[in-house]
C-alpha cells in the first residue's frame, strides 16, 4: 500500500473523531452542510415556508442529487417540518388566502414532477395535478382560482420503442423540446390543463396581479445562448395574446409585479455588450419602455420586491458586500434599509407593506439561511448547520491592493489557523470563474474551496476579484473585454505578489485552482505564468480558445460580453491567449479535472492541455474525467472526490513540496468498509 493511500487512511478515521470542545471540520462536513435556497412568508408574517437542500451522504447513500425538504418557521423561531426524508421539493408558494402551500415534487407513484397542494395547518399533501410531463414552474392567480404552469414539449410518438431497437441519432441543437405554457382552473372537479399557444420557449412565468395575464421571459429557441442574449420579458394573456414586450437588450434578472399589478420592475443589462443583469429598471406596460431606476450604480442589482405600488425594494452587491434599498418610483429617491457587514444575502423573497423583510443569506460563520428584518431589525430565522458551533473558524478579512497600472482591487483573504504576523506561509488562489461573478465576504466553504478545512491544514486561501468581476458596476465588469488572459490575469499574479510583499506567502509556495474561467485563469497559471505557481488545480477550464468557440453552447454570449470579437477575425490572437501555446514553457504540476458531460465547456478542452502536456514531457500532469457530471460537480462522490485531489495535489507540491506526482489512488474502498 502507497504512503499516499496510508495518509489518506489516517485522514480519513480522524474526520470521524467529534470533540466536545471546538475542532476542525471534516471535506465531508462541507459537502454535506445543508442551506435554504428558497423562503416564502404569509401574508400577516407569522409564517415562513422554506426549502433546505439536504446532500446525501458520502459512501452511505446511493449516488445521485441532493435531497431537498419543506419547514415552516414560526415567528419565535420555532421550526417545523412539512415534507421531509428522500424527497425533492421544487417551487414553493402560497396560495391566495394563506390557507396552503403549493409545491411541486415527484413523490410516490408519480411518473413526473407534479403540483401538490399542503394546508398550511398541517396534515397530508394533495396531488392536485399530474401533467403528461414535468412540470417545471408554475404561478397562482390572485383569486385563486387559476394555475398557470410550464411544461416542455412531450417526445414524439414512440421515441422510446424505437430507442430499444437502436434508433437513437441525436441531430445536434434541433431535437429540441420548447417549454410551453398550461392553465389550470382549480375550480374545475375534472382539472384538465389547457394548452396556451405561444410560439417562443418559455424561461419563467409568474401571473400579474389582479389580472388575467401573465409575465414570461421567453426566448426565439431552447438554445442556451438565446436563454442569455436574446430573452425579453412579455406580458400575454391567458389566450396567447401579447399584450406588450418589454424593450430591453442583453441579459435579464429577476422581476416582479407592484402590488396591483399597476407596474413592473426588473433587473436588466446596461446593453448587448453588459457582462451581466445588474441594472434597475421600471418597464412601461403600456409601450414596454424603460427607465433605469438607479443610473450609474457602482454595484450589480440581485433581486428585488414591491413594498407597494410606488416603492420598490432591492438588493445589490457592492463590492465584497451587500445592501437592501428602496426606491421610490415616482422621485427615484432611494434609501438604505439595511447596512453592509451584517451578513451576505442572495436573495430577497418578500417585502410586506410594513416594510418588512424576509431573505435569505450566508455569513463566514455559516450557509445560507432564512433572515427576517422586523422594523429595521435583523433577525436570523433557522439554523440548518448547529454542529458549526462547535468547529474552529478560521480569520477571513477583505484586502485591497492595486494592480501593476494602478487600479484598485479587492479580494477575500482566509488566514491559515494560528497565524503569526509576518509568517511566510503556502497560499492556494483561488480564482472565480465568470469572469462575471465575485467572491463575496461570506460563506465560502465549497467542494472545490474548502476554505476552513485548507486553513486548519496550515494553507492561506486568497480570492481576487480581478478585473471583469461584479460587484463594482458595468465599466468595472467590462475591464476585461477583448483582452483574454491578459490585464485580467495579469491582476491575479499582482494579488499574489501583494501578498509575498506583506509576508504572508511564501513565493515558492503559492497554488492556483478555480473552475470555468477560473480554470482558465489556473491553465494559464501553469503555462504562461508558470514561474509564479507551484501546483495548478484546473476544472472545467478552458486550454485553447480557437476550439472553445466551436464547441460551447454559448458562442453568441462568448462574442458579445467577453471576446468582442470571433477567432476568425484575429485568429494567431486567439491561438497565443490559448494555454496549449504555452504548454512547452510549463513547468507547474498541473491536476486537470472536468464533468465528462459538459457543454458549456467541452471535456475536450481539458484533453487538449492533458495531450499537450504529456507529450511535452515537462511537467506533471493527471487528467481526471467526471461521468454524469457537466460544468461542475453536482453529485456528493463527485464533490468528495474533487475535494480530496485537490487538497492532496496542494499539499504534496505546497506542503512537502514532493518530487513526481502523487498517486491517483484514493482510499474510497476502505471508507466503503469502514461504513
Amino acid at each position: 500500500m502507497t504512503r499516499w493511500l496510508l495518509v489518506f487512511i489516517s485522514i480519513a478515521l480522524s474526520m470521524q473523531a467529534v470533540h466536545a470542545s471546538s475542532r476542525d471540520i471534516t471535506l465531508e462536513e462541507i459537502i454535506t452542510a445543508q442551506r435554504v435556497t428558497q423562503a416564502i412568508t404569509n401574508d400577516d408574517g407569522t409564517a415562513t415556508a422554506f426549502v433546505r437542500v439536504r446532500p446525501r451522504t458520502p459512501y452511505q447513500d446511493d449516488d445521485g442529487t441532493s435531497y431537498s425538504e419543506l419547514f415552516v418557521v414560526d415567528n419565535s423561531g420555532k421550526t417545523t417540518p412539512y415534507v421531509t426524508g428522500d424527497v425533492r421539493i421544487g417551487q414553493i408558494q402560497f396560495a391566495p388566502d394563506n390557507s396552503a402551500i403549493y409545491y411541486l415534487s415527484k413523490r410516490g407513484d408519480d411518473r413526473h414532477t407534479s403540483l401538490y397542494k399542503l394546508p398550511l395547518t398541517g396534515g397530508e399533501s394533495i396531488r392536485l395535478y399530474q401533467h403528461k410531463v414535468a412540470i417545471s414552474s408554475f404561478s397562482v392567480s390572485s383569486d385563486g382560482n387559476t394555475i398557470a404552469f410550464l411544461a416542455r414539449e412531450p417526445q414524439p410518438e414512440k421515441t422510446e420503442e424505437l430507442a430499444r431497437k437502436g434508433f437513437r441519432a441525436q441531430v445536434y441543437e434541433e431535437q429540441t423540446r420548447k417549454t410551453q405554457l398550461w392553465t389550470l382552473d382549480l375550480n374545475e372537479e375534472k382539472k384538465e390543463a389547457k394548452h396556451v399557444d405561444i410560439d417562443e420557449h418559455i424561461h419563467s412565468l409568474a401571473f400579474r396581479p389582479q389580472h388575467n395575464q401573465v409575465l414570461l421571459r421567453v426566448a426565439p429557441t431552447t438554445l442556451v445562448d438565446d436563454d442569455l442574449m436574446l430573452s425579453q420579458y412579455v406580458v400575454f394573456d391567458l389566450n396567447g395574446e401579447e399584450i406588450v414586450r418589454i424593450q430591453s437588450e442583453g441579459k435579464l434578472g429577476r422581476a416582479a409585479f407592484s402590488t396591483d399589478g399597476s407596474r413592473f420592475a426588473f433587473i436588466g443589462a446596461e446593453d448587448k455588450h453588459d457582462p451581466k443583469e445588474g441594472r434597475l429598471y421600471l418597464g412601461n406596460l403600456n409601450d414596454g419602455a424603460i427607465r433605469d431606476l438607479a443610473p450609474g450604480f457602482p454595484g450589480h442589482v440581485v433581486d428585488l420586491a414591491w413594498q407597494d405600488n410606488e416603492h420598490v425594494v432591492w438588493l445589490a452587491d457592492v463590492n465584497v458586500e451587500t445592501d437592501v434599498r428602496r426606491t421610490n418610483i415616482n422621485t427615484n429617491q432611494s434609501d438604505v434599509l439595511l447596512e453592509q457587514g451584517q451578513a451576505i444575502f442572495t436573495r430577497l423573497n418578500q417585502v410586506r407593506s410594513n416594510g418588512d423583510l424576509t431573505l435569505i443569506g450566508h455569513h463566514v460563520a455559516h450557509p445560507t439561511e432564512v433572515f427576517h428584518v422586523r422594523g429595521g431589525e435583523l433577525e436570523r430565522m433557522t439554523d440548518s448547520n448547529p454542529w458549526l458551533a462547535e468547529i474552529r473558524q478560521p480569520r477571513q478579512e477583505v484586502i485591497v491592493h492595486e494592480a501593476r497600472d494602478g487600479l484598485r482591487l479587492e479580494g477575500i483573504l482566509v488566514y491559515p489557523h494560528n497565524y503569526e504576523a509576518g509568517t511566510q506561509v503556502p497560499v492556494i488562489m483561488s480564482i472565480h470563474g465568470g469572469p462575471e461573478a465575485h467572491v463575496r465576504n461570506g460563506w465560502n466553504n465549497s467542494y472545490s474551496n474548502p476554505t476552513w478545512y485548507a486553513g486548519q491544514q496550515g494553507f492561506a486561501t486568497f480570492f481576487p476579484n480581478y478585473r471583469g468581476s461584479t460587484g463594482r458596476g458595468v465599466n468595472f465588469s467590462k475591464l476585461g473585454q477583448n483582452d483574454y488572459a491578459g490585464k485580467e490575469f495579469d491582476d491575479i499574479v499582482d494579488a499574489k505578489e501583494h501578498l509575498v510583499d506583506i509576508g504572508l506567502a511564501d513565493p515558492k509556495r503559492v497554488g492556483i485552482t478555480g473552475g470555468s474561467y477560473g480554470g482558465y485563469a489556473s491553465a494559464w497559471g501553469a503555462t504562461k505564468q508558470t514561474e509564479h505557481f507551484a501546483a495548478s488545480v484546473m476544472f472545467v477550464g478552458i486550454s485553447n480558445n480557437l476550439s472553445k468557440f466551436g464547441t460551447t453552447d454559448i458562442p453568441n454570449e462568448m462574442h458579445l460580453v467577453h471576446a468582442r470579437s470571433y477567432p476568425w477575425d484575429k485568429w494567431q490572437w486567439y491561438l497565443e491567449r490559448s494555454p496549449i501555446y504555452w504548454a512547452e514553457q510549463a513547468r507547474t504540476p498541473i491536476l486537470i479535472m472536468h464533468g465528462a458531460e459538459d457543454t458549456r465547456v467541452h471535456p475536450s478542452q481539458s484533453m487538449e492541455l492533458y495531450r499537450y502536456l504529456k507529450v511535452h514531457g515537462n511537467v506533471p500532469v493527471r487528467l481526471v474525467l467526471y461521468p454524469g457530471e457537466g460544468h461542475g460537480n453536482q453529485r456528493v462522490g463527485s464533490q468528495l472526490d474533487y475535494a480530496l485531489r485537490l487538497m492532496r495535489w496542494m499539499n504534496f507540491y505546497l506542503i512537502e513540496q514532493g518530487e513526481g506526482i502523487p498517486s491517483h489512488e484514493l482510499p474510497h474502498a476502505e471508507r466503503l468498509q469502514d461504513k
